[in-house]
């Protein structure tokens, strides 16, 4: 079901200079193909505007768009998906109520979490981290590292789980081509991207490092 979009994707944040929609409109303008709009404190009012917003942004680049956590707002307005944290609408629940057309992701720390989230349910994909620590994430899980990774990643080999894994949390520009060589399917980008002095040129150019990786 994923794309060759999904190795790149983008989840929204806020910073002083660039609002939610700034930052989707950032990532799309430098190429990226998957915008996740995640906007844990908003009220659904602000959601469902801001979601309406970028979803039509994604529709005019050709983008995936997923929504974090809410099922019933991407039935609502027909999303490509949802991703769910641990915390989050069971997945078993989220395909009960969205049906086998819509993506589902699914948030894992460990092989301990992939082999739980299996035993009732199976994600179109895994985001995996964080790789080390990020601000853009309350409550964070054990930073992994490649060492995580590829222990995570090796782990769901021999027992012959096939479901890609996308890394995240705190990750740069220079970390990407090692984390690729770790197996991974894809990256996830936030903060990193919003921080960089031309968030569009640094977008663009990790694609191209993507695309050639």
């Amino acid at each position: 079901m994923l794309t060759h979009n999904s190795r790149l994707q983008f989840i929204t944040h806020f910073t002083e200079k660039y609002s939610y929609v700034d930052s989707a409109r950032i990532a799309l303008e430098g190429g990226c193909r998957w915008i996740q709009l995640r906007m844990k404190d908003a009220d659904a009012s602000t959601l469902e505007e801001t979601a309406l917003i970028v979803q039509k942004m994604c529709k005019d680049y050709g983008a995936t768009f997923i929504i974090d956590d809410h099922v019933s707002l991407v039935k609502k307005i027909k999303a490509d998906g949802v991703h769910l944290g641990k915390n989050d609408m069971p997945i078993t629940e989220a395909r009960r109520l969205l049906g086998d057309s819509f993506i589902i992701g699914g948030t894992v720390n460990s092989l301990k979490d992939v082999r739980a989230t299996l035993q009732s349910a199976t994600p179109d994909y895994f985001g995996c981290g964080p790789y080390r620590f990020t601000s853009t994430k309350k409550n964070l899980s054990p930073i992994l590292g490649h060492e995580g990774y590829r222990n995570i990643l090796q782990g769901m080999e021999k027992a012959g789980i096939r479901i890609p894994l996308v890394a995240i949390g705190g990750i740069g520009k220079e970390d990407i081509p090692e984390l690729m060589a770790d197996g991974v399917h894809g990256i996830a980008l936030s903060g990193s991207i919003l921080r960089a002095k031309n968030p569009v040129e640094e977008m663009k150019e990790i694609n191209n490092l993507l695309l050639n990786s």
